[in-house]
């Protein structure tokens, strides 16, 4: 009942949102995104079948493909670090008659079915109905899809274990590397392939309806849920408490900003921004540790010859940071516009500061990229290309969200901090200043040779970061016809 109970307050909550209309398209460019990654999963267990037949005709395929079960949790774990921890949403229920751990318990149990834990079963299924199916018949399949399904029950409260002890300190992240760790020691030591050879005998243990595969599975989900409510319990009241810290700590005025004038004042604020408020600082730090391990994945030569994949690759460690973060750009600003706004071209000078300091932040994925330059993975072009053109296009993009962004987003966000959507632009814009660059590529080395294309690419970047003050005094000036609807909405979303 309290389950039922929370779920129908959830949608209520959500339904009497401010925000409610205006998170519509978002809500269909969520539900488009389900429906295409849902078939693309589809079309991937079909053709990992035919490939393991062909490429390993001396193993069947399932078994290969539990080898590399690890290698899935793994890209799930760190896909669910865009989801929110749904215990945040304990604080209103903290109020009532209710007795603390229920309310946990429902909120875990809550995360345990949601509907995320399945997704995966879109490769998992058409896979086991073409390798499994022939040799155990529909129970096998039926078993090896729970099995699949409970192991991604534990991960999910593993993945939440690590995202809520980050919210306090992001040194947290730490804890994934003895878990990661010692799997891949077990598993590249000499003559061990220990961790592959435990997944294989799982995932058969799952397809053969083994108990002891089922119970050990469900011991470590319902062990990693039990960790998470007692760390969770104790944070809660820790926030609630609010207790000051009035340690003095190291404060850096970024003097050295000071001999760029007023541009040079908005950059130090920019920095003070992100470095001493909890949810920007927290999402700089996760988002250079998801570019630093693109970065590493594409210094191994993980993608081996696939062009497209290093290319990929190597655009999204060059705007990962600055799309996530420009994607909010006024957003974090709303807390204070009332001030920003009472001088002349303030905003057109804080625009400014965002860009240089944004363009400053990519010499970390280009230093990233000169160990895959001087391997050949990718070229020294291609890298330079992607920075300008990042630097250009890109934020020139991203940054037409100052206009429209006016919701405030909370500087100081803790472990019960409201949730904050995207908008319909902020969707949008992002998607197209994401996609782009792969299609403009795409088309060039259509009609022309792949260095024509590098330079062709570059030449339009180097072009718009040439012109960025046009561009921006443009989006200035857009903003400021809507200053006024933007400050309201700002105050209304405090």
């Amino acid at each position: 009942m309290l389950l039922s109970d929370i779920r129908k307050n959830q949608k209520l909550a959500a339904r009497r949102s401010p925000i409610y209309e205006r998170n519509r398209f978002a809500k269909f460019m969520i539900y488009f995104g389900i429906t295409f990654w849902a078939a693309y999963f589809v079309y991937i267990g079909v053709m990992l079948f035919f490939a393991f037949s062909e490429g390993i005709p001396n193993m069947e395929p399932y078994h290969i493909l539990n080898c590399g079960l690890p290698f899935f949790l793994l890209i799930d774990f760190f896909m669910r670090f865009l989801l929110p921890t749904p215990v945040q949403e304990i604080k209103p229920y903290l109020l009532l008659p209710l007795p603390k751990k229920r309310v946990l318990n429902a909120l875990l149990i809550q995360a345990g079915l949601n509907p995320f834990n399945l997704f995966w079963l879109f490769l998992f299924v058409p896979f086991a109905w073409l390798s499994v199916l022939r040799f155990y018949g529909i129970p096998g399949v039926l078993g090896y899809c729970v099995g699949i399904w409970l192991l991604m029950v534990g991960n999910g409260y593993w993945s939440m274990l690590v995202r809520v002890l980050m919210r306090q300190k992001f040194i947290y992240i730490l804890l994934i590397l003895p878990v990661y760790g010692s799997m891949a020691l077990l598993e590249f030591l000499p003559e061990t392939e220990w961790t592959s050879r435990f997944y294989m005998d799982l995932g058969e243990g799952y397809i053969e309806w083994n108990p002891l595969a089922f119970l050990g599975t469900l011991a470590v989900a319902i062990g990693l849920a039990g960790v998470n409510r007692w760390v969770q319990g104790k944070l809660i009241y820790r926030e609630l408490a609010r207790t000051e810290d009035n340690k003095v700590k190291h404060i850096s005025n970024y003097s050295f900003f000071e001999r760029y004038g007023i541009v040079g004042e908005y950059m130090r604020l920019e920095l003070k921004l992100i470095f001493r408020n909890k949810t920007p600082k927290s999402n700089f730090w996760s988002f250079l540790f998801i570019m630093i391990m693109f970065a590493c994945a594409l210094a191994g030569d993980v993608y081996g010859s696939n062009n497209y994949m290093n290319y990929f690759i190597c655009l999204y460690c060059y705007c990962v940071f600055g799309l996530m973060t420009l994607s909010r750009i006024m957003s974090f600003e709303g807390n204070y516009i009332d001030g920003l706004m009472v001088h002349k071209e303030t905003i057109y000078n804080l625009l400014l500061a965002k860009y240089y300091l944004q363009s400053i932040f990519l010499i970390i994925p280009f230093l990233m990229m000169l160990y895959p330059v001087v391997t050949g993975t990718v070229s020294l072009l291609t890298s330079a290309a992607y920075l300008f053109f990042t630097m250009g296009p890109i934020f020139a993009t991203i940054m037409q969200l100052a206009v429209y962004n006016d919701k405030t987003a909370v500087l100081n966000g803790g472990f019960m901090a409201k949730s904050q959507g995207n908008t319909m632009y902020q969707t949008l814009i992002t998607l197209i200043a994401f996609a782009a660059p792969l299609l403009i590529q795409r088309m060039l080395t259509f009609f022309l040779p792949e260095t024509e294309a590098g330079i062709a690419l570059l030449v339009i970047g180097l072009a718009t970061v040439a012109t960025h003050r046009i561009w921006i005094k443009n989006i200035y000036v857009r903003l400021m016809k809507r200053r006024y609807n933007n400050m309201e909405n700002f105050r209304n979303t405090r």
